[in-house]
């Protein structure tokens, strides 16, 4: 990336932050945090309460707009007072992190960012443990770097260290962390790997399934005392033992491309849910587990939810996120134990969506926003405004409530809406 570039761009964002409105933080029992994709417990649910049921006309407060985050689809992570995403300048993958009033603090080089796809950008959230902070680009260069300055500490190739290989998206994984440990996918030749989180050096490594690296972050599980990581690969649902990386057991959701699986699973008592657009639709699998090894069989199947790449949640026994193909776009309700389909509603089209205090935020690719109650009853639009034009491709970055706030980024620009109720 040209200096100058970091320059213009540094004085950009002070500029328009300065220029905004700065509302402070509510206060919580604790400080703000979502440090990974998803949320503190990778379900995309906020455990904060106290916002708004209903919003203004015009939608809630903007209190600052972010510009020059880079180009990308890349979502946010929040701690210890800091906002971190990813985005691509010049074809480079670059980490920013920004203070609660969307200042930013520092910049970091992740490599090149090999957009191979269309539309091009940064996709993978960056991961916050502790005082340390993990990325992977599109061309699986995952980096380590200190969260507060954005010192390297170290990185590596998953494409060179274990003959990796990506699917024709490139990668879009946030990684996971186990204790010591960070956990990543490279494909190819090498399904799943454990590093050391301090070193990078090679922990375990699972052997592969044949297929290029999926879309997906991977997640942690314990059912029955075994602990697994569920990741998804182009085509199948895999669980590897956590602390050895055996292979226990793989599901084809797919039986061959050009279609592939975007959605992360979700996980609850046992049961884990697949989905998957162009079509494809969903399964529920139980997990069966014999000592230290494990299965997995079909509970029930659905072909109305086909979700591509929004995202699905699991609310009170009720599974919710938008259809692909099937349904035309519309919003799905499935009941978690039966896979019955509850409502098909267009809502805000396809989309995302995360949830907080007993409602769903919802992101239509187009930039719309609504607020939806979380309720197998229907999806019932409360309210709805409008991200403000200046953002370039679609509205793809999944939405994050966090502190107070609701944050939404649509290709180089990141807002913060106020949602507390006052």
């Amino acid at each position: 990336m040209r200096p100058t570039m970091l320059v213009l761009l540094a004085a950009s964002i002070s500029a328009t932050s300065a220029a905004c409105l700065v509302e402070p933080c509510a206060v919580f029992a604790e400080p703000p945090s979502w440090p990974r994709f998803h949320g503190p417990n990778g379900d995309n649910r906020s455990p904060d309460t106290g916002f708004l049921k209903k919003w203004p006309d015009d939608g809630p407060e903007l209190i600052w707009t972010a510009q020059g985050i880079g180009h990308g689809f890349a979502g946010v992570t929040i701690a210890d007072g800091r906002i971190y995403t990813a985005g691509e300048f010049d074809d480079d993958t670059v980490i920013t992190a920004l203070d609660m009033d969307g200042r930013v603090q520092w910049r970091a080089e992740n490599g090149r960012d090999r957009p191979t796809a269309s539309p091009a950008g940064a996709r993978g959230t960056p991961t916050i443990d502790g005082a340390r902070l993990y990325q992977e680009n599109a061309g699986g260069q995952l980096i380590c770097l200190e969260a507060k300055t954005g010192s390297r500490v170290w990185d590596l190739s998953l494409d060179a260290e274990f003959d990796g290989k990506a699917g024709g998206f490139d990668r879009s994984e946030s990684p996971l962390i186990d204790g010591d440990r960070v956990i990543g996918c490279p494909g190819g030749a090498t399904a799943m790997v454990a590093l050391d989180k301090n070193t990078g050096k090679t922990v375990w490594r699972s052997r592969s399934v044949d297929e290029p690296a999926g879309y997906t972050s991977p997640i942690l599980v314990r059912y029955q005392g075994l602990r697994m990581v569920l990741a998804v690969s182009q085509f199948q649902l895999i669980g590897v033992h956590a602390d050895t990386g055996e292979l226990l057991w793989q599901f084809k959701h797919y039986k061959s491309g050009p279609y592939c699986i975007c959605t992360m699973p979700a996980y609850h008592d046992g049961r884990v849910f697949l989905t998957a657009g162009y079509g494809k639709g969903s399964v529920l699998l139980q997990i069966k587990v014999d000592g230290t090894k494990a299965s997995v069989e079909p509970v029930w199947h659905s072909t109305d939810l086909d979700n591509r790449q929004g995202g699905v949640l699991l609310s009170d026994g009720y599974l919710h996120g938008a259809a692909d193909r099937n349904s035309n776009g519309k919003w799905i309700c499935l009941d978690w134990k039966t896979g019955k389909t509850m409502y098909a509603e267009r809502g805000l089209g396809e989309g995302s969506l995360t949830y907080a205090d007993g409602m769903l935020y919802v992101l239509g690719e187009r930039g719309k926003v609504g607020l939806v109650r979380a309720t197998p009853a229907g999806h019932e639009l409360v309210s709805t405004f409008q991200v403000p034009k200046g953002g370039d491709g679609p509205v793809w970055a999944h939405p994050v409530v966090c502190g107070g706030r609701l944050y939404i980024r649509h290709g180089d620009f990141l807002y913060a809406y106020g949602i507390h109720s006052k």
